[in-house]
C-alpha cells in the first residue's frame, strides 16, 4: 500500500514502469512536434509532406492509445519478476521512423 492507501501495482522502488511510460510519453510528444514541423515543408514540397505528417501523428496516436496496456503489462512483469521487452512496440517504432526517413528523402529529392 502507498501513502494514499491505494494498493500499488508493483513493488519497484526504482519505478521502472513509470520511467518507461514517461519515455513513451516524450516520444509521443516528439512525434507530434515533428509532424507539425513537417507542415512547414508544405509550401516548398507540396502535398506529399502530408504523408510524413500522417505517419508521425498515427504513430503518436498508436503509442498514446496503448499506454495503459503497456503500463499494466510492465507493472505485472515487475510484480511477478518476469518482465519482457516490448519487441513489437520497438520494432514498430523502428519501422515507422525508417519509413519516415525514406519518405523524407523521396520528398526532398523528388522536388529538385
Amino acid at each position: 500500500m502507498n501513502r494514499s492507501g491505494a494498493v500499488s501495482a508493483h513493488n519497484d522502488s526504482g519505478l521502472q514502469p513509470e520511467r518507461t511510460i514517461m519515455a513513451w510519453g516524450r516520444t509521443t510528444m516528439s512525434l507530434c512536434v515533428a509532424g507539425l514541423i513537417f507542415l512547414r515543408w508544405l509550401p516548398h514540397y507540396g502535398l506529399s509532406v502530408l504523408l510524413m505528417v500522417a505517419l508521425c501523428l498515427s504513430l503518436a496516436g498508436g503509442i498514446y492509445f496503448t499506454q495503459r496496456k503497456r503500463y499494466a503489462r510492465a507493472s505485472a512483469g515487475v510484480r511477478d519478476e518476469r518482465i519482457h521487452a516490448d519487441a513489437v512496440a520497438v520494432t514498430s517504432m523502428t519501422a515507422v521512423v525508417f519509413t519516415l526517413g525514406v519518405v523524407g528523402i523521396i520528398v526532398v529529392l523528388g522536388n529538385q
